[in-house]
């Protein structure tokens, strides 16, 4: 961007030396019904109940025991195969609105709360100022953490456009990325408002395809989805390419399939556009739900507004490491599980729409991907105890079908969502889906730890800079 285009930098709330912000908002107080409260009364004694009758199980019949987890998989195996398979044959919904004229273009704000990310601070600025908008609509609104010293100087050294603010939180707690947003929600000018992470190169035209959809929509559409791709890199690619693959089926099939059957879901963490009203409406994002997008879909469906998609993408990058993907994927299945504690005790349970998609959305894939190795490890020990009785190794049928199945329709949902994106499936990595699903075992002891003890801590996932990939 020329020079005379970007502006004057404005003056930054950020600074390596002691600097007194500009820009500094207490964060409003914890939504009535939120993950602030893990159980609520009832739910204690259901937990609790629940746990002494397995552990009495376990105890007396740890066989039975055993095999009910096991049939507990396979009816949610089932379960969440066919949701899939039913996802794939729902055609997406081709929205075709008309484009505004940039006069008529809302103003807009994007909020990016950011916390150790000085390395990708120079990308993430080139990135926004990609987007193709008018300025002078535009405000975007990066929130820093007051002990992140990185990348505060990171951002003061930057020669910022105009049309971008850096804030500072004040100290405090939950120390979470919806705390964060919910800071600068309280200073947002635009109509509309967008999350974006720090690795996000947003379309260029994102913007304004959700503007022009929001203008030709019904009043009642709250949030739009953009798919998220995952760039994958050149080595270590195994779990980056699993995580393609979990986001082209996620993004590209089961999102727009849910939008299309009216159910509410959980959002992806960045590029959820919003209406500010609606968003004000339900007192923002819950500050101490480590999942906030999961949670702010379905507050915004209790509260009676819907969710819908768009098709402009964000490029996302993916961990490559199992120790960067195991504390990401427990604090997403943590997060999971506390949305769910708060909508079974709130609005949700007495809206049928709204308790079908918990469960569709979030229920079922939870108890599928969680007992998935734990199942596997049930049957390699029955098989392991059959050879050691007779030599013969012995699967049934009936767990034959069910494995395949299930691989063959989780296969052709990521397969269809790479094609909808314009990619080319690979198939040795739709092969090593089952191997990426035993990882979970590293993540799901930690993620049910977690929920019960420390339930609000965020583990963080380190970004690192893209070395010569493309961006929009």
């Amino acid at each position: 961007m020329a020079r005379e285009e970007r502006g004057v930098s404005p003056k930054v709330a950020v600074a390596a030396a002691p600097f007194t912000p500009d820009y500094i908002v207490q964060p409003a107080s914890p939504v009535a019904e939120g993950a602030h409260v893990t159980f609520g009364k009832w739910q204690r004694t259901t937990v609790v109940a629940l746990l002494l009758s397995l552990l009495l199980i376990g105890v007396l019949a740890p066989s039975q025991l055993l095999w009910g987890l096991y049939g507990l998989f396979y009816s949610a195996f089932i379960a969440g195969a066919m949701i899939r398979l039913a996802a794939i044959l729902t055609p997406p919904r081709k929205s075709v609105c008309p484009a505004l004229a940039d006069h008529a273009l809302p103003h807009y704000t994007l909020i990016v709360p950011l916390y150790r990310e000085a390395e990708v601070a120079c990308e993430l600025v080139a990135n926004l100022a990609r987007l193709d908008y008018p300025r002078d609509r535009l405000q975007a609104l990066i929130v820093l953490e007051a002990d992140d010293l990185a990348t505060r100087s990171a951002f003061h050294a930057l020669d910022l456009p105009s049309f971008i603010q850096v804030l500072v939180a004040p100290p405090g707690e939950p120390r979470t990325k919806p705390r964060a947003c919910n800071i600068a929600l309280e200073l947002a000018k635009g109509s509309l408002v967008v999350i974006y992470d720090a690795e996000d190169a947003p379309d260029p035209q994102q913007l304004r395809e959700a503007a022009a959809r929001f203008a030709a929509d019904a009043a009642d559409l709250a949030c739009l989805q953009a798919p998220l791709l995952i760039e994958t890199p050149r080595y270590l690619a195994f779990i980056a390419e699993q995580f393609r693959l979990e986001y082209a089926a996620l993004f590209q099939v089961l999102l727009p399939a849910y939008a299309r059957w009216g159910l509410p879901f959980p959002l992806g963490g960045t590029s959820n556009h919003f209406k500010i009203s609606a968003l004000r409406a339900v007192g923002g994002w819950d500050a101490y739900n480590v999942t906030e997008d999961a949670d702010i879909g379905f507050r915004l469906a209790s509260a009676g507004y819907r969710l819908g998609v768009i098709e402009r993408p964000t490029l996302e990058t993916a961990p490559t490491s199992l120790d960067q993907w195991g504390p990401q994927r427990a604090r997403w299945i943590k997060g999971h599980l506390q949305t769910l504690a708060v909508h079974l005790r709130g609005e949700a349970r007495r809206q049928p729409r709204t308790l079908l998609a918990l469960i569709v959305t979030l229920g079922i894939p939870i108890a599928a991907s969680n007992l998935h190795a734990p199942a596997m490890l049930i049957a390699g020990v029955g098989m392991a105890v059959n050879w050691s009785a007779d030599g013969e190794l012995s699967v049934t049928l009936g767990d034959l079908t069910l494995y395949m199945f299930g691989w063959v329709v989780s296969a052709a949902c990521a397969a269809v969502g790479l094609l909808r994106s314009g990619e080319r499936p690979r198939f040795l990595h739709l092969f090593g889906m089952v191997a990426y699903w035993m990882m979970w075992i590293f993540a799901s002891p930690r993620a049910v730890w977690q929920f019960f003890f420390a339930p609000h801590r965020w583990d963080k996932t380190r970004h690192t800079p893209r070395t010569g990939r493309p961006t929009p």
